[in-house]
């Protein structure tokens, strides 16, 4: 007799997205097939993307998305910040899949025990499995990826608490090594991060250029330095320069921009808005 999947149900649809299978389905494939790409030269490894709800940064998550779109990757790790108090650096779920109104997504257990033997060793971490989360960042991308993707996949889901360099880095080696053993499989890393928070839109806009410069020069330390210094903003860093550095250990060699926008442009309101950016690595 199988026993039953234990399966996160969303907390977030109808908040944050489309709780309608049918109107998610359309509202998502309208932003994949708005989004106008410029050509990409290579083999997308991963992507960026923002976590808004969808009617305020789904446009630009279009843009990450469409640049995947068609492409069946096995494996897809989908690295995200916490915005929740938990004690652990570094989570997981410890459910065995996500539910959408789009369906259910298994996770790939075997890959997220290798990450947490792996840091573990490096640094003596453990990922902290959690169930019943409440935390948009990691979820709000999985509509996306199922309707942008074809075939099957399995999700290496992660959060990130602490977003400091060395954690960044350590799970980004970590995460880079996992997906290298699991050799039969083909795999796509999503960063999940908005940029800057609240600032007025003249402001945000000259903040999230010079980190969206750090993305585009493919220095994923520069990322985090950029918000220490107070120079740009994301929410995400920590996630964004952990697949930085995976998607370098992978083989990729350089980052595109691919859009940005802010929640002004959506609603008309440019006195604090928070800003959005999407972004492919490539090698």
């Amino acid at each position: 007799m199988q026993s039953k999947v234990d399966i996160r149900p969303s907390p977030i649809a109808g908040q944050w997205y489309q709780a309608n299978a049918e109107r998610l389905a359309a509202q998502i494939d309208r932003f994949l097939a708005e989004a106008e790409l410029p050509e990409i030269d290579g083999e997308i490894v991963g992507i960026m993307a923002p976590h808004a709800g969808h009617i305020y940064s789904g446009a630009v998550a279009g843009y990450a998305f469409a640049a995947v779109r068609g492409l069946s990757p096995d494996l897809v790790a989908v690295i995200s910040p916490m915005h929740y108090p938990y004690n652990e650096p570094i989570l997981t779920s410890a459910h065995s899949a996500y539910a959408t109104p789009l369906g259910t997504l298994p996770i790939a257990e075997e890959v997220l025990d290798q990450i947490d033997r792996q840091l573990q060793s490096e640094i003596g971490v453990r990922v902290g499995r959690i169930s019943n989360d409440s935390e948009h960042s990691l979820e709000i991308e999985l509509p996306f990826l199922q309707r942008a993707l074809a075939g099957p996949l399995r999700l290496v889901p992660i959060m990130l608490r602490d977003q400091s360099e060395r954690m960044a880095k350590a799970l980004g080696n970590a995460l880079a090594k996992a997906l290298s053993r699991n050799v039969m499989s083909s795999y796509l890393l999503v960063a999940s991060t908005d940029l800057s928070h609240f600032y007025p839109q003249r402001t945000a806009n000259m903040l999230d250029a010079e980190l969206l410069r750090q993305v585009e020069a493919f220095d994923p330390a520069g990322v985090i330095q950029t918000e220490e210094l107070g120079k740009g903003f994301a929410c995400g860093r920590g996630a964004l320069a952990a697949v930085m550095w995976a998607a370098k250990e992978l083989g990729a060699r350089k980052a595109q921009v691919l859009q940005h926008a802010t929640s002004g442009d959506v609603t008309g309101d440019y006195d604090r808005v928070v800003g959005y950016g999407a972004a492919v690595f490539i090698r």
